[in-house]
């Protein structure tokens, strides 16, 4: 077990270093365009892309090619939530590309851990999994400071809402959400999680800075 993590870190790793910090290279939008676009989008996630509500996600600092993947998924019903599919529906692929490109230009939120009396043990599963029940670490993918890897379209972590990530881990772990695809990556990694790793992790990042 210990060998397969050490080579989930170095191959992961490996990708990480040659991701970029910023993935505007990636997509091909325009931030200037997604601006004039994103009127709708701050009702949920804020006029800067953070949001007030725990619950929503912030997605100021957010890499391109995740928000345009996830925008994706909610268009064609691969991923599901009431508000955002049918906010999806109304949207072309240029018009994902460019609020992608927006959200992505605009400084990620800065937040404390949510629960300090956690802080010790959502570090250790981020940085280091779980080897007793195989749980991977968290910054194999998502990367040290929690910014993500944009090549893979991994998210970035850092300073999202703790009940937020929260959710996300819990519907994984139920299969209520799949966006993982064949690779079932999150499912698994969240299904090994318990509740109070959850909140513990989900803490975690969000102070992350």
């Amino acid at each position: 077990m210990k060998n397969m993590l050490a080579l989930i870190f170095t191959l992961t790793g490996l990708a990480l270093a040659a991701a970029p910090a910023h993935a505007d290279s990636l997509v091909s939008g325009s931030a200037d365009a997604g601006k004039a676009k994103a009127l709708t989008c701050t009702a949920c996630h804020g006029p800067e892309g953070n949001s007030a509500s725990a619950l929503w996600p912030n997605i100021a600092g957010q890499n391109a090619p995740y928000i345009r993947a996830q925008l994706m998924a909610f268009k064609n019903g691969s991923r599901k939530d009431p508000l955002m599919s049918s906010q999806a529906m109304l949207l072309s692929e240029q018009d994902m590309a460019d609020l992608a490109v927006y959200f992505e230009s605009l400084p990620a939120a800065a937040q404390s851990v949510a629960d300090a009396s956690l802080v010790a043990r959502g570090e250790a599963l981020y940085r280091g999994g779980d080897a007793q029940n195989g749980t991977a670490a968290c910054m194999a993918c998502h990367g040290p400071t929690g910014r993500g890897n944009p090549a893979a379209k991994y998210p970035a972590l850092k300073g999202q809402h703790a009940a937020y990530t929260a959710k996300q881990l819990r519907d994984y772990a139920a299969e209520t959400r799949d966006t993982d695809g064949k690779t079932r990556m999150m499912r698994d990694i969240a299904a090994r999680l318990g509740s109070n790793d959850i909140k513990a992790v989900s803490s975690y990042v969000q102070g992350l800075k």
